[in-house]
């Protein structure tokens, strides 16, 4: 590729400015002159109109793009590459025209675009994206076959044109042609939602806990465009934990959580009841002062290059440079095509350097994620430095094509690397061809949280307001237990949690690695359970099994025993804090923040299919969270009633 690349340089002439004008104008002119003569062939002058005038359209748009990437300098071979392209369309256009495209398929391969123009890297990809898919659109608006028999389209363009970034035009004829809709490459995990499980056969249940809220900003971009979230897109666990509940904190470092366990009534089900576990991180100033190395491993591939993506990437970055401290130190590694330093370790109070940096980043090329990781953790190992927060934030949509793309090789090379000290992060950014499991994956075992960035609202939300609880870990490898006892608890289920599930052996074993939670952070866990004796039992007890009585002893008034496990920051022996789970009295403001994410919860599992809430409607939950919504001074509780009522509007599409 090199010797290419430098046969090219030697090659190519440096365009002339006005030779460029002059090319174009007569690509123009060379174009129009050919569509109009077809148009007076046609035998119905009005269907002929309607095709040229899409054609003329289409032809311009390509021509812009185009134009457009001369000015950048990033087309070699000049202008004469331009002009070949339009009057090979405008060549071509007429045999498709007079094909029968009833009995014969309409392939790409018969438009020689690739050898008309000569592309540089990176930006080839997103030259010949761009140009394929203007010419496929010509070519099914200009032979639209019997639905019986569509026209076929070439492997170039399954191969080279992502279908999520096709426009709704485009779209919409695909679906014509086809009798098909062009599938969304967004990637999420399979969830197999939690089942009710009989306390007497096993009383014990087992998690990690979570401080991800990807999916809750996923499901809001989704709602807010008019569509409901693809099912596996919801997870239950970081829609409730989103919000930052008003819990009661610990007070020490020594043991940073205060667990608060309650149990009330199920308003999806009477007589059944719900278990709510709430934990408040502890807010110690001594971690939050601490220096940070921080290392931007950003993606600048060609698939980035869209509003909501790079942009807002820049910006939400910007963001958190504003929130860090002079003393700090930050690079920027970017990977496209290949990886890069785009900035070497430099201190924040040199604000200026880093910023000029981030602003001058461009997309384009393939998605080579896998050597920046490698790069970005080289750096931060160069820079390692004991005293302070090592942390590398990875900010992509996902897509890895380039290098090491398997989810389990990325997910050991991750998990050695936390080993050093080094904790990994990730935002994801845009849809399409977001690789939501993948990202999951790269956070849980980099020790790192991950978030989706739908907008700049969201990225304060994340990089400024919890700017703490996202850099600063107060605890790692955090276990949650219960027991329920089985004189008390016929049945339970655990709401979410269904990517974090551990064996029982688990909780005590320090080596498996477990969820981190960060200064402040609070984190909400749901169970709901069927009180021995309900007929609301969903299973048969055993004929021959133990009595409920028998089996639990004289603690007949718990329901369970609760247990979490931790470790503190660079310990390896882990802690561990217990509680009995009783009914108790609620505080009323307590209870407001129990009751709201009950109501959450209840949207997740909504969204999800709402195999387990009956009827309990939206309607309901819009009830429930308006009363609860309490002091929100970012609105965001007010926001998640907007998106229930959005959700009465949104189709499955």
């Amino acid at each position: 590729m090199k010797d290419f690349d430098r046969h090219i340089e030697q090659t190519t002439p440096t365009p002339d400015p006005s030779a460029r004008r002059k090319a174009i104008a007569l690509a123009r002119e060379k174009f129009e002159q050919e569509a109009a003569q077809q148009q007076h062939s046609q035998s119905s002058e009005k269907n002929s109109q309607g095709l040229f005038s899409r054609l003329r359209l289409m032809a311009t748009n390509t021509l812009g793009r185009v134009a457009m990437i001369i000015e950048n300098r990033t087309l070699l071979g000049g202008v004469a590459s331009a002009g070949l392209l339009l009057v090979g369309v405008a060549l071509v256009l007429p045999t498709f025209l007079n094909r029968d495209v009833a009995n014969e398929p309409v392939m790409l391969e018969d438009i020689a675009m690739e050898e008309a123009v000569i592309y540089t890297e990176p930006q080839a990809i997103e030259v010949r994206y761009a140009a394929e898919k203007d010419v496929a659109a010509l070519v099914m608006d200009a032979a639209p076959a019997p639905v019986s028999s569509p026209p076929v389209l070439g492997k170039r363009l399954e191969r080279k044109v992502n279908p999520a970034r096709l426009s709704l035009a485009d779209s919409m004829s695909y679906e014509l042609h086809h009798g098909k809709k062009l599938e969304n490459r967004d990637e999420f995990e399979e969830i197999k939602h939690n089942n009710v499980k009989l306390t007497q056969e096993q009383p014990v249940s087992t998690f990690s806990i979570d401080v991800d809220t990807a999916s809750y900003s996923f499901v809001r971009r989704s709602l807010n465009e008019g569509r409901l979230p693809p099912a596996d897109a919801v997870r239950a666990e970081e829609m409730i934990n989103y919000f930052d509940y008003r819990y009661p904190s610990a007070e020490s470092t020594e043991q940073p959580f205060r667990p608060l366990i309650h149990v009330v009534d199920s308003p999806w089900a009477p007589g059944k009841k719900l278990v709510h576990v709430g934990i408040k991180g502890y807010e110690p100033s001594a971690i939050i002062n601490k220096r940070t190395n921080l290392v931007f491993l950003l993606d600048v591939s060609g698939s980035m290059n869209e509003p909501d993506k790079l942009p807002l990437l820049v910006q939400s970055m910007e963001l958190l440079v504003e929130q860090l401290s002079p003393e700090d130190t930050l690079s920027i590694v970017v990977y496209a095509g290949a990886a890069g330093t785009v900035l070497e370790p430099t201190a924040i109070k040199d604000k200026t350097k880093i910023l000029n940096a981030l602003r001058q980043l461009r997309a384009g090329g393939s998605t080579a994620g896998a050597e920046g990781i490698e790069l970005a953790y080289q750096l931060a190992e160069q820079n390692f430095d004991k005293e302070a927060v090592n942390r590398i934030i990875l900010a992509t949509d996902g897509d890895f094509n380039v290098g090491i793309n398997d989810t389990e090789q990325l997910k050991s090379f991750v998990k050695r690397k936390r080993e050093t000290g080094v904790y990994l992060s990730v935002l994801g950014f845009g849809s399409g061809n977001y690789n939501d499991h993948l990202m999951q994956t790269l956070a849980q075992n980099g020790n790192g949280i991950a978030a989706y960035i739908d907008s700049l609202n969201e990225a304060r939300k994340v990089l400024v307001d919890q700017a703490n609880s996202s850099l600063f870990p107060i605890a790692n490898d955090v276990k949650i237990q219960i027991e329920f006892n089985p004189a008390q608890v016929k049945e339970y289920r655990l709401i979410g949690y269904e990517t974090r599930l551990l064996d029982r052996a688990d909780f005590n074993n320090d080596k498996v690695d477990a969820g981190d939670i960060g200064a402040g952070h609070s984190v909400t866990a749901l169970y709901e359970i069927v009180p021995t004796g309900s007929d609301l039992a969903t299973i048969d007890p055993l004929r021959y099994g133990v009595q409920d009585e028998q089996a639990a002893g004289n603690k007949t008034k718990e329901f369970g025993f609760f247990k979490l496990r931790y470790k503190l920051p660079e310990q390896s022996e882990s802690r561990k804090i217990t509680a009995s789970i009783i009914e108790n009295s609620i505080a009323p403001s307590l209870r407001q923040e129990i009751d709201f994410s009950i109501a959450v919860a209840a949207f997740a599992q909504y969204l999800s299919g709402g195999e387990y809430i009956g009827q309990y409607s939206l309607d309901d939950i819009i009830a429930l969270a308006q009363a609860n919504k309490g002091s929100d001074p970012f609105g965001y509780r007010t926001e998640f009633v907007q998106l229930v009522r959005a959700a009465k509007l949104a189709k499955d599409i």
